[in-house]
């Protein structure tokens, strides 16, 4: 590690004033943090966003779950007012990482192997940050890309709680990210597929299977349908193949949980 400042601000007013020159927002440091240890990064100070008590919390009013940028995933695995989503941070990393782990890291981050992501872009969630709101299908811009501009922090995400929803991921065993992790979210105005670790990309939605998913909620909807591998990751833990392959598998898995 090399030295650097820290500020622990107590208002959002303070952390975005902190956040000038060469400053980078701590979440919870589960991404942040090893990153500067690898020197891949190197910001003079840290602005932590722990203490910010105006972005913790879970709230649900009219279908929409809100869920403050630094609440930590152990707190959203406990909620349970979405169930799919409880379901998805509770099998986040391992109990420590769970314990530090924000919400509004892992959105800002968008790590293409990351869960969150495909549960916001599924769900059709608003990501809010302290200057607006931005749609999820806006938000997601590519690998590690986002409609994030300059000082802007990930203050809230608010989802849309769906009739049917559930996420299933093949696991990367030593890193517990997602070899590929699909999202799926049935309303009444059809089906949402997010698809995460697949896809060079990052994430993104699968709208051959929304489309024959909104037809008939069933895996057998997804039996004419195939995933091309083009611009699929490929690295020693799969092939671009194998991702596609990947893709159907948790995409039916998905949809006969949900059913």
């Amino acid at each position: 590690m090399y030295a650097f400042d820290i500020e622990r601000p107590a208002t959002l007013d303070e952390a975005v004033r902190a956040l000038s020159g060469e400053a980078q927002a701590l979440g919870g440091g589960q991404t942040l943090i090893p990153t500067l240890k690898a020197r891949l990064a190197s910001p003079d100070k840290l602005v932590s966003l722990g203490n910010v008590a105006e972005m913790r919390g879970i709230s649900s009013a009219g279908g929409v779950l809100t869920i403050g940028g630094a609440t930590v995933h152990a707190d959203v695995a406990a909620d349970g007012t979405y169930t799919a989503l409880s379901e998805l941070a509770s099998n986040i990393g391992d109990p420590a990482v769970r314990s530090r782990g924000t919400i509004g890291g892992s959105i800002a981050n968008n790590d293409p192997a990351a869960c969150y992501p495909a549960a916001a872009l599924a769900s059709g969630a608003t990501i809010v940050t302290n200057t607006r709101e931005i749609a999820a299908d806006d938000y997601f811009q590519g690998m590690f890309e986002t409609a994030l501009e300059e000082g802007e922090i990930v203050t809230a995400v608010k989802f849309p709680i769906p009739e049917k929803a559930n996420y299933q991921k093949f696991v990367q065993p030593a890193s517990r990210f997602a070899l590929v992790g699909v999202f799926v979210a049935k309303t009444a105005q059809g089906v949402r597929v997010a698809v995460t670790g697949a896809s060079n990309e990052g994430v993104h939605r699968w709208r051959a299977a929304e489309e024959a998913l909104s037809a008939n909620f069933s895996p057998a909807a997804l039996d004419g349908l195939t995933v091309s591998a083009d611009d699929m990751i490929s690295d020693l833990h799969g092939s671009p193949e194998y991702r596609a392959h990947l893709v159907k598998v948790m995409t039916s898995r998905a949809v006969a949980a949900a059913s």
